[in-house]
């Protein structure tokens, strides 16, 4: 019997290779820097590391597993891989932490109003949220609510529901609850998951009414597939609290934005955080960068120097997984998309 292929496309650096190399030594390695080199590969090929298209899996006679080098899918999956009985696996889990660290940025900038103070320092406004009132009415004695208080949020006081309580979601969840929040969780696969002590609900997606209508902030760390695309439009806006705050680090495609725009200038919430699109780059003439109640971050919630390490160390031991003939780690359901 011939040896285990594997196929890399596009090719990685040296020192990459290398480290899978050491994973699987036994293995015939092909570093394909080209389409062409990784289609004449392909016949031979018992994995694909990287990269899959139609053309390339149509020349495979013998793929078991296609590793993609992302997370997101929607992109990356067509008919005839859902189809193909090789193992599709991904890379989630590297940016639980990391993300959610931006979450919290994002949520103490509103319960703090940093981000209106950002404005208003480019402006060179001495001011603080509440306006002119807020500036009389802080000379009131110790004890006494002003309307600068009521610009604040206190987040021991407030709820935080997630939409997607996987790698990302739950970490967020945590970071939040050690704020003292309370959180609340919905999850296409909650029936499968156990609910942490510190978690007050992690129901089904057919609970997102519920769940909108009791958060402060609204966290979006869902994957973009069939059943999300689209999720949160003007219907879906119009159940969250007015004083409410939406967060999407999911994808671009959850969010319809002229519904979320006609949500914000009609105050239906009070206001939004986004990394991603619907639309990347985000046009610069888009009505959403002149919204003072809006947070706007070109898709970098998952930039860290720790990830290559960690995206690396992910690979090579799935690597291994498969020489060992073992189980193999982030197998998705490629029909949904992760």
């Amino acid at each position: 019997m011939s040896a285990t292929q594997i196929v890399i496309h596009p090719a990685v650096e040296p020192d990459r290779l290398e480290r899978l190399r050491s994973a699987f030594p036994a293995a015939r390695w092909v570093n394909a820097a080209s389409p062409a080199e990784a289609l004449a590969a392909m016949p031979e090929a018992d994995a694909l590391l990287g990269k899959i298209t139609p053309e390339l899996l149509a020349a495979s006679t013998r793929l078991r597993w296609v590793q993609a080098f992302t997370v997101s899918l929607e992109h990356y999956v067509f008919p005839a891989l859902v189809d193909h009985p090789c193992t599709l696996t991904n890379m989630r889990g590297l940016f639980g932490d990391v993300i959610a660290d931006q979450v919290m940025g994002y949520v103490i900038s509103f319960a703090r109003n940093l981000h209106l103070y950002a404005r208003r320092q480019i402006e060179h406004r001495y001011e603080p949220a509440g306006g002119e009132a807020a500036r009389v009415n802080n000379a009131s004695g110790p004890g006494t609510v002003n309307e600068m208080d009521r610009a604040t949020i206190f987040l021991p006081d407030a709820t935080m529901g997630i939409v997607g309580f996987g790698a990302i979601g739950s970490e967020i969840g945590r970071r939040a609850q050690a704020f003292g929040m309370s959180i609340r969780a919905v999850d296409h696969h909650a029936g499968r998951m156990t609910r942490p002590d510190w978690v007050a609900s992690l129901e089904g997606l057919d609970k997102l009414p519920e769940l909108l209508a009791n958060s402060d902030f609204v966290v979006i760390a869902a994957p973009h597939t069939p059943h999300t695309e689209g999720l949160f439009n003007t219907k879906t806006l119009s159940m969250m609290r007015s004083s409410s705050y939406l967060i999407n680090i999911g994808r671009g495609a959850i969010v319809k934005l002229d519904d979320l725009v006609s949500a914000l200038r009609a105050r239906t919430i009070a206001g939004a955080a986004l990394d991603v699109f619907e639309i990347e780059p985000l046009p610069a003439e888009h009505p959403l960068w002149d919204l003072p109640n809006v947070i706007l971050t070109p898709h970098t919630a998952g930039y860290s120097p720790v990830i290559a390490g960690r995206h690396l160390e992910t690979l090579a031991e799935n690597v291994r997984r498969f020489a060992q003939g073992e189980t193999l780690n982030n197998v998705v359901d490629k029909a949904l998309w992760f």
